[in-house]
């Protein structure tokens, strides 16, 4: 932190020790009362949302407030930055080992067969003896484990585990992400497939507790579920951007007399095609604009969580034993996906030069602003940004100009939008393209809208 900003910290401590009290107190008075009594009218996390900046450089300087005086932060994870909470949860995981004693876990592995024999050593370890060291030794090779060999067990494994053969995993429409495989059984290595995406989850919660960062991108549901959020249908874009389009269709238009369409669903199973009802009774529901958003729903929950229940919650079973679903509370699913990968390296002169512009020019004063904007971005505004747009803040290794769209290789897009300058920037990721209004008057207001949609992730598909 700013040493100009450290001489606050006792008065800004000592103001959330002062506001907890008053806010007991309210609650007391209101109990008491049964009316809708009300503590100061300035509390400490009205403050913390004015003075953000402060509020978090201070964190910054002291983690350990946020286990303490700034606790009341915690059920308001939207006013804490990224870095602090990952901070707070590097000390969580830390006390947790502080407050056992680990020993080492040593394993030995084939690197041609790294996932089956990772798997098969690992698989009866208890989750206290998972947070153990790692120490690996690459079969037939030379050279002892001082770090440099687990970080390297950890990449393999990352790509691994999306290996064609074991078929585990279905990449999305971005060909980058990836959800469990709905057809996972065919693996045939006399091993229950549940037990592989079990011990998929404890390997991707022990590299959180390990600090070390996997290239490994999941499906945005997959994030939601971990968090235990609620899933939308625009979740369904990443896994079927097709799908997501003729979703989306319905929704915004007239069905009646256009789809014959009951509240059903087709499973497929090696060309083995069946129905199952989404409620029930199904079968005998048509689907009417009345209840077509009801059916956009539990459609889209079908094919993101019913047709592959039984994988995720192997999956979160295995994490689940490591890191327990406490410790991610404060995170979000972007955040999350940043904290499992890591913050990538954007090279925004090479994002620009692999840009396609719709209604604008290089030229056009909205597009000076925007790249100005993106220089003085953080790197945590940065990979958000790529979310925004992409779905994933994972960079193709060939660069920008390799970027994938629903259709193959596409672009980053920006478009001209048209409203009034409240209006936030919206993003369709299927075809990596950022909508920006005309009318924002000023460098400094196309920021501010820019950085809130970020941080709000209201990624709008077109809608605001």
């Amino acid at each position: 932190a700013p040493q100009s900003i450290i001489p606050y910290f006792p008065v800004v401590e000592s103001f959330a020790i002062l506001s907890t009290m008053t806010d007991k107190d309210a609650e007391k008075t209101k109990e008491k009362e049964g009316a809708d009594s009300k503590g100061g009218d300035l509390t400490f996390v009205s403050f913390a949302e004015k003075h953000s900046l402060l509020v978090n450089s201070l964190i910054k300087h002291d983690p350990s407030c946020l286990e303490e005086n700034f606790k009341i932060l915690l059920k308001h994870p939207l006013l804490i930055e990224f870095e602090n909470k990952c901070c707070y949860f590097r000390a969580r995981i830390s006390k947790g080992n502080d407050d056992h004693h680990h020993g080492s876990l040593r394993i030995c592995v084939r690197r041609d067969c790294v996932f089956e024999d990772s798997f098969h050593q690992l698989r009866h370890r208890t989750a206290d003896e998972m947070h153990g060291r790692l120490n690996v030794q690459f079969q037939g090779e030379d050279g002892v484990d001082a770090g440099g060999l687990t970080r390297e067990w950890y990449q393999v494994m990352s790509r691994a585990i999306f290996k064609e053969e074991l078929a585990l995993f279905t990449s999305g429409g971005n060909g980058i992400t990836f959800q469990p495989n709905p057809n996972s059984m065919i693996q045939n290595e006399g091993v229950d497939h549940l037990q592989y995406f079990k011990f998929v989850g404890r390997f991707v919660a022990k590299a959180l507790v390990d600090g070390q960062i996997l290239d490994a991108y999941f499906t945005r549901s997959l994030y939601k579920h971990l968090l235990g959020e609620p899933l939308s249908y625009e979740d369904i874009e990443a896994v079927d951007p097709d799908y997501f389009k003729n979703l989306k269709w319905m929704l915004e238009n007239d069905i009646e007399g256009v789809l014959d369409l009951t509240f059903t669903a087709e499973t497929d199973f090696f060309d083995k095609k069946d129905t199952v009802e989404l409620k029930p009774g199904g079968s005998t529901i048509a689907v009417t604009n009345s209840n077509k958003a009801e059916y956009v729903n539990l459609i889209a929950k079908h094919r993101m969580t019913n047709a592959i229940e039984l994988q995720i919650k192997a999956f979160l079973e295995g994490f689940w034993e490591i890191v327990g679903k406490d410790l991610l509370e404060i995170f979000n699913d972007n955040e999350l996906e940043l904290l499992i990968s890591g913050l990538p390296e954007i090279d925004i002169f090479d994002l620009k030069a692999n840009t396609e512009y719709v209604g604008y020019f290089s030229n056009s004063p909205i597009i000076k602003w925007f790249w100005e904007i993106l220089v003085d971005l953080s790197k945590e505004d940065k990979a958000r940004l790529l979310q925004f747009c992409t779905g994933t803040s994972k960079v193709p290794l060939e660069g920008f100009k390799a970027l994938q769209g629903v259709s193959g290789p596409q672009k980053f897009q920006i478009h001209k939008a048209y409203g009034e300058p409240t209006l936030l920037p919206t993003a369709h990721t299927c075809f990596n393209q950022l909508d920006l209004v005309e009318s924002y008057t000023s460098k400094e207001q196309m920021k501010e809208r820019l950085l809130k949609a970020l941080h709000l992730g209201s990624e709008g598909f077109g809608f605001v």
